[in-house]
């Protein structure tokens, strides 16, 4: 089956032109005329950067001549002299191909030396905000063989060099990654907070579906990284206790708190790996649950009443709220009040941490924003992904995401959580406001 669609697009002094999108059965769209279509902005831009790369190179091989000024010929000469460039070759980036020329050097006294650029290696045909996209078009349901085209539709249709087998290297490559990441000690910092969740993704194994779990920890820094990427069997009692065995034996200590689902096999993991880590469950898996018990006329309000549980104040006035809720809807639905009431210390454990670190303690929320686009995933392409793949893939995923992370908001009190400072509705117990209560 075939569809095409008309395409105007009206380019700056030039007159409206028409180009095709033809859909075949691959699910990568193709843009006829694309680079027709190019905009100046962009022509600039890798004209720019194309100027910025020859500067930065040159200056790479300066520092190397520099490096053997004092190797001379006889006659005086510099003994180690430019001698041309290697072959021009294209770099693809986010903005497009951008035409690169390495200069070469020579020895005249005899022994070899060899230029190497560090901002450009050799055979690197593509950065690495090219690269993380590898991964996320992967995951988006396109196969190795349409993943050239769909960089064509990104980058243009000078996006060469990325075969089928050249994906299929970079997988390999990605699993030889992820098992030296695994193995990484954890011993160097104190863990302070961890989120844990289950990541369920399109792909089926005989009558399961693939699940992924996933530990992220913030160390007494503020700064975020994931800690463990595995795979799990429904996220079972057992699966979380591997995870957290593993954890243990690459040197990661108890942490003061552990964020997530109410549903998962984790807690009980969690109790017997390390007992004295403190508990706090998800509000947003909590609402959810406790909604899905109500008829949905019901939940506009009912949701709003569990807001005014977790955005109070003091945990006096979460508690009268949480008293409110469970008189208003006890006695025509006890499922939703049961779902609540099971969990209320664990709920309202966060009151006892900085308020700073509320807004990030109250959900998993860092493991859900990351995933989203696994998770919600519902189209799958057969053959696309084994179970060792996907695990690659996220890893990959949560490579790109943990480098744009900010520090916890409110780093500094961290360290008062380790030390074991204590903590009421938010605010640091001192002697002065332990005197004036």
């Amino acid at each position: 089956m075939k569809a095409a669609y008309r395409v105007e697009m009206l380019l700056p002094h030039s007159k409206p032109t028409t180009g095709y999108a033809t859909m075949k059965e691959s699910n990568v769209v193709e843009l006829s005329g694309r680079a027709e279509a190019s905009d100046p902005l962009s022509a600039l831009l890798r004209s720019g950067a194309q100027a910025l790369i020859r500067q930065a190179v040159d200056a790479e091989l300066q520092a190397l001549l520099s490096a053997h000024a004092d190797r001379k010929m006889d006659d005086g000469r510099a003994g180690v002299v430019r001698n041309g460039y290697l072959p021009e070759r294209a770099l693809q980036t986010g903005i497009g191909p951008v035409t690169v020329k390495i200069p070469k050097v020579r020895a005249k006294t005899g022994e070899a030396i060899t230029f190497r650029s560090a901002l450009v290696p050799p055979y690197v045909r593509k950065t690495k905000s090219l690269e993380a996209a590898l991964p996320w078009l992967y995951l988006k349901g396109v196969s190795s063989g349409e993943m050239s085209a769909a960089l064509e539709v990104l980058v243009g249709a000078e996006a060469k060099g990325l075969s089928a087998s050249t994906v299929s290297r970079l997988k390999q490559a990605w699993g030889e990654e992820y098992r030296q990441w695994q193995s990484r000690p954890l011993n160097k910092d104190r863990w302070v907070y961890v989120w844990a969740d289950g990541v369920y993704s399109g792909l089926r194994a005989e009558d399961a579906k693939l699940c992924c779990l996933v530990v992220i920890g913030v160390n007494e820094r503020g700064e975020k990284h994931f800690l463990a990427i595995e795979d799990g069997q429904r996220e079972s009692t057992q699966s979380w206790r591997e995870v957290l065995l593993g954890l243990q034996c690459r040197g990661m200590t108890a942490p003061q708190l552990a964020i997530g689902d109410g549903a998962m096999g984790f807690w009980a993991a969690l109790e017997e790996v390390y007992p004295d880590a403190r508990q706090q469950r998800c509000w947003m898996h909590k609402t959810m649950n406790v909604l899905n018990c109500l008829p949905k006329a019901s939940q506009a309000k009912a949701k709003q009443a569990l807001h005014d549980i977790w955005q109070a104040e003091t945990r006096t006035d979460a508690e009268k709220a949480f008293d409110d809720f469970v008189k208003r809807y006890e006695a025509k639905y006890p499922k939703a009040t049961l779902s609540l009431h099971k969990d209320r210390d664990e709920l309202l454990a966060f009151y006892d941490y900085p308020a700073q670190h509320w807004q990030s303690l109250r959900t998993s929320n860092p493991i859900e924003s990351t995933f989203g686009t696994i998770r919600h995933r519902t189209k799958r392409t057969k053959g696309c992904l084994s179970r060792a793949t996907m695990l690659h893939m996220m890893f990959k995923l949560s490579e790109c995401v943990e480098k744009k992370w900010r520090r916890l908001r409110g780093f500094d009190y961290l360290a008062k959580v380790v030390t074991g400072v204590k903590f009421t509705d938010g605010i640091e117990v001192t002697q002065d406001n332990q005197d004036a209560a």
